[in-house]
């Protein structure tokens, strides 16, 4: 990939939902914008944006139950604002409690034409909103006894990266998924 190409061009290679294409250039576009104020990501041409941001996480939404997104600490929008792109039907939050990123990511979730994407500066043990069918994070070092009250009963969470340490009642896992980790939040028993 050149690295004089364009948003839109990269991501039409990734064969990616059409109508997901329009609101993901719009957030590559943002972070194009804010990148010389705020340090969003190492990734500094178009396509390795696309490569790290979008392509390591699209195949990851598919494995989304239908319900509820949270993000915990957000900061450069992935995963969340690009699952929120690739599963519009899912009602999405973003958790971020550093101000210029939680600023960025307000911005983004508008240009992408979803002004119903809760952007919260929160940390994730100050987020008092209902858990989640699906919880994801990237990047952070959260033990699961942390987490496990995020995600709702038969819901899961998707750590990318290294998995998550140690144990909690009630989440089963982890199991191995490309380049992610899943964890299966029981179902109550009636």
């Amino acid at each position: 990939m050149g690295g004089d190409e364009t948003y839109p061009a990269l991501l039409e290679r990734l064969a990616l939902p059409p109508q997901a294409l329009r609101p993901l250039a719009a957030y590559l576009e943002r972070l194009d914008a804010w990148a010389a104020r705020v340090n969003l990501t190492g990734a500094r041409t178009p396509a390795s944006r696309v490569d790290l941001l979008v392509r390591d996480v699209a195949p990851l939404a598919a494995l989304l139950r239908p319900g509820s997104l949270l993000d915990i600490g957000s900061g450069n929008g992935s995963p969340g604002l690009v699952m929120a792109a690739l599963r519009p039907e899912l009602g999405a939050t973003l958790l971020e409690p550093r101000q210029r990123r939680w600023a960025f990511l307000r911005e983004a979730a508008r240009a992408m034409g979803r002004p119903d994407i809760d952007v919260l500066r929160e940390r994730h043990d100050q987020y008092a909103g209902r858990p989640a069918t699906n919880v994801v994070l990237r990047a952070l070092a959260l033990p699961l006894s942390e987490l496990a009250p995020l995600v709702a009963p038969g819901g899961q969470l998707l750590v990318l990266g290294r998995p998550a340490s140690g144990a909690a009642e009630g989440l089963d896992g982890p199991r191995a998924l490309p380049g992610a980790w899943s964890y299966q939040r029981t179902p109550r028993s009636t």
